[in-house]
């Protein structure tokens, strides 16, 4: 019997955030971007840590956990993009040397962080999208699977190379790339550490699109907002309660999906937002969708 589905807050108090023009201030390791004129409701959160090619260290990850959590409470968040303000990286995974220095408890204290923020982002009530303009290994890897869509240069490697460290995938990198490729190429990507391209990445369906890297090196970014443009139209309850079917529908055996899929359902009916697309069709007019 399929227990009573608590979903998420569609919409909380607003969170304060920067503007665009302010989001490289204060030398922080995050920074979050929000963007204006026809991509108003796209905001970003850049990985800005040039001299650890992004490295998810203990600073890192509390800004970025930070960021996050501050961002789920904001209406104006249609759609969540992350990037890289570091060139030919968007995020190198682990950082070793931080962790070399860490007790083995202490290593398990973070890593059970690291992996609660993965699922923090993976559960963010808008859509996430990735742009991979570089290396996304082990734990970088990781986060772009915890967003929704994950967007690649051509030239972006990737792969949770983990065993070739000694390790294994931490941050929930054995739970989604299975769900994502499914098990046998998950294990064999998993158990040989394998490295692969954008292109490569995208014949595997690990990647939404891939594209041909440009001389600004941030060719990804661009189809990821591109991408992010086509979501913003859209009725923003109606996209958010779909995310919420589809993930908790993966979870469970098809019929209990379907009640889920009829919760999320009768949640939207209410809507404003269902009347004004209604009428809009009836006018045969553009419809304009308020998030109410």
């Amino acid at each position: 019997m399929l227990r009573a589905l608590r979903l998420p807050r569609l919409w909380g108090p607003l969170g304060a955030r920067g503007s665009a023009s302010d989001g490289t201030a204060g030398g922080r390791e995050i920074q979050v971007r929000t963007l204006e004129g026809p991509d108003q409701g796209i905001t970003e959160i850049l990985m800005n840590r040039p001299g650890a090619r992004n490295a998810l260290g203990y600073v890192f990850v509390s800004e970025l956990q930070n960021a996050v959590a501050q961002l789920r409470e904001d209406q104006r968040v249609r759609v969540l993009l992350l990037r890289s303000a570091v060139k030919g990286v968007f995020c190198a995974g682990a950082d070793l040397k931080e962790r070399e220095q860490m007790s083995a408890t202490e290593v398990g204290v973070f890593v059970q962080r690291l992996r609660g923020l993965m699922s923090e982002i993976a559960a963010f009530p808008a859509p996430t999208i990735a742009a991979m303009d570089g290396f996304a290994l082990g734990g970088g890897l990781e986060l772009a699977l915890a967003c929704d869509l994950r967007v690649a240069a051509s030239t972006a490697v990737m792969g949770l190379i983990e065993t070739t460290r000694g390790l294994l995938p931490g941050a929930g990198g054995t739970q989604r790339l299975p769900r994502c490729l499914g098990v046998a190429l998950a294990k064999e990507l998993i158990f040989t550490g394998r490295r692969l391209t954008g292109v490569q990445a995208h014949t595997l369906g690990l990647v939404n699109h891939t594209v041909e890297q440009n001389e600004e090196g941030d060719a990804a970014y661009q189809r990821a907002r591109a991408l992010a443009q086509e979501i913003l139209p859209q009725a923003p309850i109606a996209v958010r309660l779909g995310k919420v079917a589809i993930d908790r529908g993966m979870e469970v055996d098809i019929a209990s999906g379907m009640a889920i899929e009829e919760m999320c359902y009768a949640q939207n009916i209410p809507t404003r937002d269902r009347l004004e697309g209604m009428a809009a069709f009836r006018e045969k007019r553009p419809p304009k969708f308020v998030g109410k």
